[in-house]
């Protein structure tokens, strides 16, 4: 007989999902949900074909170098940064995401953080809650409208059109955006959406959205420059990756009063937080919850499980990243 594949996976998850592995697998799972050290990840991948990981476990050359006889790294992710694609496909490793599955939880959440920042909401809860709320004022934590104002999206893709549906059609919302691409203009015509140069872009949205996948390229794709080129009223709301944005020169920007506000889920080095943003009333922070609804988080398990048992029993896995490792 031969024998099961065995499969490790790095995160607790939902029991149906690690019991519908077991139906096919051999399944070593981490109840402690402990983060691994690089060592003790590949430590536990010995004899493994199959991964279940989250975008938090480096997978490159050295790991890859050491288990050879690993098949397929799934993700629950939509963000595949944390793995070495091309040193995956050159071995014959598969690599997965879950594209889709999470574009308009991961939109709302974005909108939300914008709107947070736009008005005021976390510094205005710490108003409140510290009892200095004692009489009204004409001035009285007075934000920035979002309604009617110029929505820009850097990265047009599902979740930035997301977005721009939420402030167009919502809001009344003036689109502008900047991609690698023009989208169609039949994509651009419900929203109003208006392609721009990234200078246009930085100089014209009084909301600006960062939604764009974290490559080498766009590292700092908002730093001091660019933020030197915003208007001093408008916000920044990344929900992208840590590293797009230049945090030091956020809070820079942001503690000379050289930009509104900012509402960031994402950071350079979470999940450790920019000493300098921690202290700023006018930014908002979220520890990365972008993705974070039950039934979002069970939709990401469910690909990258469905991914899995599909990489190792011969069938077609729904999203490969780098398909051509399947011919």
């Amino acid at each position: 007989m031969t024998p099961r594949p065995s499969v490790l996976v790095a995160r607790a998850v939902f029991p149906e999902a690690v019991a519908r592995l077991r139906e096919h697998f051999d399944v070593v799972p981490n109840p402690d949900d402990r983060e691994w050290s690089r060592d003790e990840l590949s430590g536990r991948l010995q004899g493994m074909q199959g991964l279940l990981a989250t975008a938090g476990e480096p997978i490159d050359v050295a790991l890859l170098d050491a288990h050879p006889q690993l098949r397929a790294v799934c993700l629950m992710t939509v963000g595949y940064n944390n793995v070495d694609v091309d040193a995956c496909t050159a071995r014959g490793v598969l690599v997965t995401n879950a594209p889709g599955v999470l574009t308009e939880t991961t939109a709302d959440l974005g909108f939300a953080l914008m709107m947070a920042a736009a008005r005021r909401f976390s510094e205005a809860e710490r108003f409140l809650r510290s009892g200095a709320w004692n009489e009204w004022r004409v001035d009285l934590l007075a934000g920035r409208d979002v309604h009617g104002a110029t929505l820009g999206i850097l990265g047009m893709g599902r979740i930035g059109q997301a977005i721009a549906r939420r402030g167009a059609l919502g809001f009344g919302m003036k689109v502008i955006y900047h991609n690698r691409s023009r989208l169609p203009a039949a994509a651009e015509a419900p929203l109003a959406a208006r392609w721009v140069d990234k200078a246009t872009l930085l100089a014209e949205s009084d909301h600006l959205v960062l939604v764009l996948p974290y490559t080498p390229a766009n590292r700092h794709a908002i730093g001091a420059a660019e933020l030197s080129r915003m208007k001093p009223t408008a916000t920044l709301t990344n929900i992208a990756r840590g590293g797009i944005v230049d945090d030091a020169a956020l809070a820079a920007a942001l503690r000379a009063g050289r930009l509104f506000a900012a509402g960031l889920d994402v950071y350079e080095n979470e999940p450790a937080v920019h000493p300098e943003l921690l202290t700023l009333p006018n930014v908002v922070l979220l520890p990365h919850i972008g993705s974070a609804t039950e039934a979002t988080r069970r939709a990401m398990v469910g690909c990258a499980v469905d991914n899995l048992i599909a990489a190792l029993t011969g069938a077609v896995p729904p999203t490969p990243v780098n398909p051509q490792v399947l011919s």
